[in-house]
């Protein structure tokens, strides 16, 4: 597995009132949610660079407004739809 290090000033994290435990799990999260959104990761590989359990990470999604689902055009969803 690879390790990342990035630096955060102090002064965010005082602004922010996280601790460096917090700031790095935001930052896990931060990275988890936009390799999902933005290059297709699966949740799994992205539950794992959260640091959390893959129904955990889905929830996450949810807060932060990322659907599950995606569909190319409205007649795939409709499409989808009727075929629950």
């Amino acid at each position: 597995m690879c390790q990342i290090a990035i630096n955060i000033p102090n002064e965010v994290l005082y602004d922010t009132k996280m601790n460096k435990e917090e700031a790095s799990r935001f930052a896990r999260c931060a990275v988890a949610l936009g390799y999902y959104t933005q290059s297709g990761v699966s949740i799994g590989y992205c539950a794992q660079i959260a640091g959390m359990a893959e129904e955990e990470f889905i929830k996450y999604l949810g807060k932060n407004r990322v659907s599950l689902f995606h569909f190319d055009s409205k007649e795939e969803f409709l499409e989808e739809l009727n075929n629950a």
